[in-house]
């Protein structure tokens, strides 16, 4: 009897030695939980010749030995695994408090938002620091989350020319997305505040602050308050 798993996934051959699982385009909460789900299913019980998983939005990467899987083979198993994941236990999600100076040189973009969406510095604050974000998963550079959703109300274009250098702890918006800027880079996203705290840490075990599945609550706090958390 064939495994039975998700209706919306579909299978693509993404190179010679990867294979792209599929669970439709939308972003969605549920939508993570079933990539997230496979993904500590394979993280936990490991298929030979896997080398690497990199989860999205709405898809999970498989990279894998050449020489020890063909595609077909990869599929078959996965699909095995697929029939397992609605069974997959995720445990409660970690919450981890940002703290955000908001606006003036941390901030350049936050009046240009503003503008865009017809609110107050403090309503554009107020609107940014209200929900739990989740992590739906890192990439762009290391360490870089990718937050959802935003409030409607703060849904906002990307610049139309990237800067060539976005300061690392720059806490910024783009469409329905939010993110905060691990290390210096050039980026396109709106830049409303910025954190004190190191979110890529390459003397650490665990080199970014945030991992896939965190919720994340950004909190505001004065230029004194961001002084004195930098110098601790």
């Amino acid at each position: 009897m064939a495994p039975t798993f998700p209706e919306s996934t579909r299978f693509q051959f993404a190179s010679d030695q990867s294979l792209l699982v599929s669970f439709g385009a939308k972003i969605a909460r549920p939508t993570h939980e079933l990539v997230l789900k496979l993904l500590r299913l394979l993280e936990s019980e490991r298929v030979p010749g896997i080398r690497n998983l990199h989860p999205a939005y709405c898809s999970l990467l498989v990279k894998f030995d050449p020489l020890r899987l063909r595609h077909e083979d990869l599929q078959a198993i996965l699909e095995r695994y697929l029939a397992r994941v609605e069974n997959v236990a995720l445990p409660e999600p970690r919450l981890v408090e940002i703290p955000v100076c908001y606006g003036g040189e941390y901030g350049p973009d936050l009046l240009d938002v503003c503008t865009l969406n017809k609110l107050t510095p403090a309503e554009i604050i107020e609107l940014h620091s209200s929900p739990n974000y989740l992590v739906y998963f890192l990439g762009f550079v290391p360490g870089f989350a990718y937050l959802g959703e935003l409030p409607k109300a703060l849904v906002t274009p990307r610049l139309p020319t990237p800067r060539r250098k976005v300061p690392a702890g720059s806490v910024a918006i783009a469409g329905n997305q939010t993110g905060v800027y691990p290390v210096a880079t050039p980026g396109g996203w709106r830049l409303l505040g910025r954190t004190p705290l190191a979110i890529f840490r390459p003397d650490r075990d665990a080199l970014s602050l945030l991992a896939i599945g965190d919720h994340v609550r950004f909190v505001p706090i004065s230029p004194e308050k961001f002084a004195a958390l930098e110098r601790s």
